[in-house]
């Protein structure tokens, strides 16, 4: 057997050693950009007539919106905290503005400009110094479908588990308010629900739980994407269906996913285009699918619909889905933004935050309801526009921030 030599360092070689590295570290520190500093809403009060192209939007169509978020702000305790913090201060500081809401003749926009002059205040929103963010764009989704298993129509969708337990971890935390997740207790504990390739795979099957059968597993992806759709069968009949619940599993986006492939390039991504390359790709969709491990359930809806996360029908154009942890539900919003369809124009509007959703993330973002039909598919699947938006606030709120 070979003996190896044996090499020995002084203490001061060691060291000396240790310096230099330590050196190395913490100039490579110095170097690396700070941390960014943590999300934080900030709010500065502005005069109406710094909201860009306040006087010509057609204000009236909000205000529908604006009466069903009002009639659940209504039914609360006058000292309840409206909003994370309350930064919407408390319910009974809507209660004035939304019974003179109803006062209000429908259609007339002047009459509706200056009743939100007389109530509220705006308040540029920033995150942090950051008052730029993104807006994106969502839709009813239209499939076809049946109502009894169907070889043509291959693709269950679900209703909720009973055993699907829904947790909203800011009931436990101040630091986890507008973060939830869910799962199904074993044994006494809260284990994580199955994901979306397990679903797919048939983890749920045999269990009595299939809404309907769809056609199209792509179309149906999409569906899981937008949280509500109107379902045609063959006999000529529709409903509708939305969300119920979700899985507890994190929103993956898989345009990253083929943006980090190459197959896309960041700038080329939408709904159509990911679409494209499912439909392109059938040997490799399913797989790219599941690389979004979230998974919604499903409920068929009644009356006027889709409902938001605020359980009110959301309007077409006017309904707008928010982070809820920097924003509550029922407040009104100026959007300045890039039109999805004419970048030379912008899309300056008045919309209520009514929704919310997996990937909405952030106090400066958001997420236009844009209806159903060709359309508003177009819009919503094209739109990604850089943008600001102000929220309206009560007169008698002062925001913390």
């Amino acid at each position: 057997m070979l003996s190896l030599p044996v090499v020995r360092l002084s203490a001061a070689a060691v060291l000396a050693a240790a310096f230099l590295i330590g050196c190395e570290r913490k100039e490579e520190e110095a170097k690396a950009p700070p941390p960014p500093p943590p999300e934080k809403l900030v709010l500065t009060p502005v005069a109406f007539a710094a909201l860009p192209g306040w006087s010509a939007d057609r204000v009236a169509e909000a205000v529908p919106a604006f009466q069903r978020s009002c009639a659940k702000v209504k039914a609360l305790a006058a000292d309840r905290s409206i909003g994370p913090d309350g930064v919407g201060g408390k319910a009974a500081d809507w209660q004035a503005p939304c019974a003179e809401l109803a006062k209000l003749p429908p259609g007339d926009d002047a009459a509706a400009r200056a009743y939100f002059e007389t109530w509220f205040t705006p308040y540029a929103a920033a995150n942090n110094e950051e008052r730029r963010g993104l807006f994106t764009g969502y839709y009813e989704v239209e499939l076809k479908g049946s109502r009894t298993p169907d070889p043509a129509f291959p693709v269950p969708l679900y209703k909720r588990p009973a055993d699907l337990v829904m947790v909203d971890l800011g009931e436990f935390a101040d630091r986890w308010k507008g973060e939830r997740t869910a799962g199904r207790v074993t044994a006494g504990r809260l284990k994580p629900f199955e994901d979306r390739a397990a679903i797919e795979a048939g983890a749920l099957s045999g269990k009595g739980l299939e809404l309907v059968w769809l056609q199209d597993p792509i179309a149906t992806f999409f569906l899981h994407i937008q949280g509500s759709g109107r379902v045609s069968f063959p006999d000529g009949t529709e409903t509708r269906v939305g969300y119920a619940a979700q899985n507890g599993h994190k929103y993956v986006a898989i345009g990253r996913e083929l943006i980090d492939r190459g197959a896309l390039k960041r700038e080329e991504v939408s709904l159509q285009t990911i679409r494209a390359w499912l439909q392109a790709n059938p040997g490799e969709a399913a797989a790219l699918m599941n690389k979004n491990p979230s998974y919604v359930f499903f409920q068929e809806l009644k009356g006027e619909g889709p409902n938001g996360a605020q359980n009110v029908a959301l309007t077409p154009g006017r309904s707008l889905a928010i982070d809820s942890k920097f924003l509550p539900y029922g407040v009104p919003v100026w959007l300045d933004a890039e039109d999805p369809l004419d970048a030379q124009t912008r899309l300056r509007r008045l919309l209520i935050a009514q929704d919310t959703g997996g990937a909405i993330r952030g106090p400066v973002r958001g997420d236009v309801f844009w209806g159903h039909g060709p359309e508003a598919e177009e819009k919503a699947g094209v739109m990604k526009s850089a943008g600001e938006y102000y929220v309206l606030l009560p007169k008698t709120v002062a925001p913390a921030s």
